[in-house]
């Protein structure tokens, strides 16, 4: 019987404290004491904290208790000194005056911070400014940027609740709310439990993992996950690469990265590459510093034109810098060539858990496979050829009005399935719809049928980021794409297709009612719950799954739902293949939350907003950094560019294509 139901949860999110601008301004541009900031701010001072109060509401302090408050539009080129406006005299005439002057002879109060800009508040055409010192950042604002990634990591670490922790909060919150008091709910006739609801979840059974080595040996060669995570030790890659040509690009200066650390990182990188059967054969051919992203592309030209053969280029960056972006797009755009980057705290302190994560990325770069699904587990779907897609749109951050959105698509070029392929298009800002999928799905297809001289009798396509509102456009659009993919290759070839839309935005939690089967310190429901009863739609294909091990918080199980489906997959087979696909990712040991074409597709729209960087690098723009010291970065606007520049830009070289380049 199905019945209405009420979601509740606890959300967190970050909102401006409410300070003086001085300290604001401090804070953003990372000054200790705003006295020592004697001369007016730099051009690139300016426009990063221009990005970050733009938009905010201020209160003024100067007038007394009249607080007014104000939308700010602009921070001024010129500093309180010199700005001028024009000030209407009570003879009616009008002169030009600084806003300095202005507070002096008016308001009896010379500026502590000439120097410094001021806000223009308002209307950009009435010309207000006021100087930051008489303004407060106003309480009580959401904050819808982008946070960076020590905000990020910190916000985390302040709102994460493990799930018994969770669960009873919002159990508070119910009878907190009293909703059965409500004088409307009442009128309505509704009651409102006060107890979750409980429902039956079963968990699917993880696959084994297939490695490399004599096939007697099945325990040398076999891993069996235990609660989301196995482990790789003593074993080797499915397909290991062997390594004789490579380089290593040292960015960080020679104070922070001496050359005996570039010696022992290179030996115990040498020694977990060989131990897990990538061996990296003999020193580098190539070991020097650089400074700036300058000189990343006349580098890596020399190398590729000296050294031949040249497979892999370990660059080692200082954390926060614009040298990824031109790492990777030199590398996987204009010379095709693998890249591997490094931070400079990981190559002074190695650890074999972080240079076991490198040897997992750059085995596939360079086309090995790393593990596989063992077969004969496997559900029936890979009886024929099959090819899983995986599809995403990434937008600009809050805030952005001309960026454009970057569509990306992925698809299996095996039977493992394991190794995937990338196709991906700039289209407009954002539009969620996949503009040119057909013609991405046939690069696709035409590539499936190179690699395994098969063509795919079915097509699972994974789509991330669709909310429900999108589910009818999204799929009369982008089902009729593949359709006409299909058609453009050959008459009549019409294979199954079933489309999925995953989330995993959405507030359903699942908390364990037996306490006993609460996994690890999170108290977590055990990876591999699936619930397709009770809390899904009535009458449509649609389940929970969460395919992960909780580590922090409460785990977030993603939301499946089947939107076509000519293949008539029961619900056991394709939940059970669901969470097959999400152990075959090749970053990690760990079963991870979506399946790994989805999360591929994603990794692939992020890395093509590096390519989008523009060459001209404004020390400005550069801000955030995330765990790779992948600095976030001013993706090229598009306000200057060509549509067809930013496609030719995105454009991925031929080699780079042939392997795992986003991995």
């Amino acid at each position: 019987m199905w019945k209405m139901m009420l979601n509740i949860d606890v959300s967190a999110t970050a909102f401006y404290k409410a300070q003086p601008v001085i300290d604001f301004l401090c804070e953003v541009l990372e000054i200790q004491n705003i006295n020592e900031q004697r001369r007016p701010l730099t051009d690139s001072q300016r426009v990063k904290f221009t990005k970050e109060i733009k938009g905010l509401k201020i209160e003024i302090t100067h007038c007394g208790n009249m607080r007014r408050k104000y939308r700010v539009c602009n921070v001024t080129r010129r500093p309180a000194q010199t700005q001028t406006f024009p000030l209407q005299l009570e003879n009616g005439q009008t002169v030009e005056c600084t806003v300095a002057k202005y507070f002096k002879d008016k308001h009896r109060r010379i500026l502590q911070y000439p120097h410094l800009p001021c806000l223009q508040v308002g209307q950009e055409q009435r010309h207000t400014y006021l100087p930051l010192e008489v303004c407060n950042i106003v309480a009580g604002q959401r904050c819808i940027k982008k946070l960076t990634d020590t905000q990020t990591s910190t916000m985390i670490k302040a709102t994460a609740r493990s799930a018994p922790d969770r669960e009873k909060e919002i159990n508070n919150l119910v009878h907190k709310a009293g909703f059965n008091k409500d004088p409307y709910v009442r009128e309505f006739g509704l009651s409102i439990s006060t107890k979750m609801v409980e429902i039956h979840g079963r968990i699917i059974q993880a696959p084994k993992i297939q490695y490399g080595g004599k096939q007697l040996q099945q325990n040398r060669t076999q891993a069996i996950p235990n609660q989301g995570v196995w482990d790789m030790r003593g074993k080797q890659f499915h397909t290991g690469v062997e390594i004789r040509v490579w380089a290593i690009a040292c960015f960080a200066p020679q104070h922070q990265c001496r050359e005996e650390s570039l010696r022992n990182f290179t030996a115990q990188l040498q020694k977990i590459s060989n131990d897990a059967g990538m061996p990296i054969i003999g020193q580098p051919c190539f070991c020097k510093y650089a400074v700036g992203a300058d000189q990343v592309e006349p580098m890596f030209k020399h190398l590729k034109k000296t050294f031949n053969g040249l497979q892999l280029i370990v660059v080692v960056l200082p954390g926060k810098t614009p040298v990824y972006a031109e790492v990777k797009r030199v590398g996987d755009t204009l010379l095709g060539i693998a890249t591997q980057c490094v931070q400079v705290k990981n190559v002074n302190r190695t650890t074999a858990q972080t240079l076991s994560n490198l040897c997992l990325k750059i085995n596939v770069k360079l086309g090995g496979v790393n593990n596989i699904l063992v077969p004969s587990f496997r559900p029936a779907v890979f009886l024929k050829p099959v090819i899983f897609l995986g599809a995403d749109v990434t937008h600009p951050p809050a805030g952005d009005d001309k960026k454009p959105s970057i569509a990306a698509l992925v698809g299996s070029m095996d039977a493992h399935p394991s190794r995937y392929c990338a196709s991906v298009r700039v289209q407009t800002h954002r539009q969620e719809i996949i503009a040119d999928l057909a013609g991405m799905c046939r690069e696709l297809l035409m590539q499936f049928y190179r690699s395994t001289r098969f063509k795919p009798t079915r097509i699972v396509m994974y789509r991330d980021g669709v909310s429900e509102g999108q589910f009818p456009q999204v799929l009369a659009h982008e089902l009729r794409a593949i359709r006409e993919a299909c058609c453009s290759l050959e008459q009549g070839y019409q294979p199954g297709i079933t489309f999925i839309v995953v989330q995993k935005r959405h507030h359903t939690r699942l908390f364990c009612a037996d306490k006993m089967e609460q996994i690890g310190k999170s108290g977590n429901i055990p990876a591999g719950t699936t619930v397709d009863t009770g809390i899904t739609h009535p009458t449509e294909f649609d389940f929970y799954l969460c395919s992960h091990a909780g580590i922090q918080g409460t785990s977030r199980p993603s939301h499946y739902h089947v939107l076509w489906d000519d293949n008539d997959f029961s619900a056991d087979e394709l939940q059970s293949t669901t969470y097959q696909l999400c152990h075959t990712y090749v970053r990690c040991t760990r079963s991870v939350s979506i399946p790994a074409p989805a999360y591929y597709a994603h990794l692939v729209a992020f890395r093509a907003r590096y390519h989008l960087v523009e060459k001209d690098h404004d020390s400005g723009h550069q801000s955030g950094t995330n765990s790779n010291g992948e600095g976030s970065h001013h993706s090229g606007s598009s306000g200057g560019r060509s549509f067809e520049d930013m496609m030719r830009a995105v454009k991925v070289h031929a080699d780079t294509l042939r392997v795992m380049y986003f991995a």
